[in-house]
Order: structure tokens, then sequence, then C-alpha cells
């Protein structure tokens, strides 16, 4: 399992680097902002664009205590996740125009789903592959409901243990997943390029036999 396709674009060791270019909140709630995105990564070269699909509601509750606000060390300290997540999420009725989008400028499109909703959503637009972020590497039913697809996935590891990332491939091969890489991410917004790791790669390579790139946070 050196390698996966997607949308017959072979992707691993000796083939061209394939490069993702993260949607995430940027647009702010604007869709024309979105559109302009996918074109301004596609003149920089990306070959897909990657959304985040989730509402505020299958992600969290709206409470306000302590437990639902954002800790120190982060750009969002004492953001209410709530409302947060209602600032960022990507609209649903936009993600397959935006598919549309991508796909006539010759861009792959897919998406990493948070929930089990998510997931059946993402079939319906006909997605190329998925994404598990670094926060749902330990979310095992996710893993096997996503496997089960048949679709190639790729997987961030910025939080996890070298058993976690273990028992998440595990989970994703007993699930039917045939095609899987591993992306080698430090989980800081932004991330310190001191802290960045990169011979890591090499090593999770070698210890899972997959094809593993790296997921940047850097600011430059």
């Amino acid at each position: 399992m050196k390698k996966l396709n997607i949308n017959r674009r072979s992707i691993g060791e000796g083939f061209p680097i394939y490069i993702i270019a993260e949607m995430s909140a940027n647009h702010g709630q604007s869709y024309n902002e979105a559109v302009r995105i996918i074109q301004a990564a596609k003149e920089a070269g990306a070959d897909a664009i990657k959304l985040q699909t989730y509402t505020p509601d299958t992600m969290t509750i709206d409470c306000n205590n302590e437990y639902f606000r954002i800790g120190k060390g982060t750009i969002w300290e004492g953001r209410n996740l709530y409302d947060l997540y209602k600032e960022a999420y990507t609209p649903w009725e936009w993600q397959p125009k935006l598919k549309e989008v991508a796909n006539d400028l010759g861009m792959d499109l897919f998406s990493t789903p948070f929930d089990n909703t998510a997931v059946e959503f993402l079939e319906k637009m006909g997605v190329p592959a998925y994404k598990i972020a670094s926060f749902e590497l330990v979310d095992i039913p996710l893993i096997q409901r996503v496997a089960k697809t048949g679709k190639p996935i790729i997987m961030s590891t910025g939080m996890a243990t070298l058993a976690e990332i273990d028992e998440a491939v595990q989970t994703a091969k007993d699930a039917g997943c045939k095609e899987l890489a591993l992306l080698k991410c430090t989980s800081g917004y932004p991330a310190d390029p001191a802290e960045m790791n990169l011979r890591t790669i090499p090593h999770m390579s070698e210890a899972f036999s997959l094809p593993v790139g790296l997921s940047d946070h850097t600011l430059s």
C-alpha cells in the first residue's frame, strides 16, 4: 500500500507531489469568496481543494460554560465553541456547487467529515476521497464508516500517539479501506517551523508501509 489513487492520479513515493489546498473557514461565509479561493488555489498549482463538512450542531452543543470555551494557547482563546463553528462552517448547500467549480478547473474536491451524516452527504456528492482530521483519528466509528465507502482515505496524525495511529490504520483496513495515506501534522495554529519534525515522515512511512505526506500549518 505504498501508493493510492485519487481520480486515476497515482500518489506516493516516485510519483509527482499531490498538493491539497485547505479551504477551511477562509471564505468568511461568502460563497463568492469560496469560489475565488478555489480559483486562486488552481493558479497557485494545487491539485485539489479540501473542505470540512460539519455544522455547529454536529460538533457541539450551544453551551457557554468553561467546558465549551477554547482554552489558552491558540488564536481562538476564550471563544465559545458553538459560536466559532457557526462562524467557521462551510454551508452544506454550497459544497456540491463548489465541487463543480473545482472539477471544471481540473481539480479534485473532497472533504473532512466529522460524523456519519456528513459521510452520507459527501457520498451523495460523489467525492473521490476522504480526509480524517487529526482530532478525529481516535473516532473509531467514524473511521469505520468512512472506510466502508471504499474511497481512498488520508489521515492526519497531529494529535495522535504511535499506538493511536496504528489503531486507526488497522481500523480502516479492517473496515475495507484499500488505499490509505498518512499526513505528518503539527497541530499548532500556526505551527512553529522549528516544531515540524519532518524526519517523522520517512519513519512513519517505514513503520506503516504507507505513503506519508505533510499537513502544513506554518505561516510561510
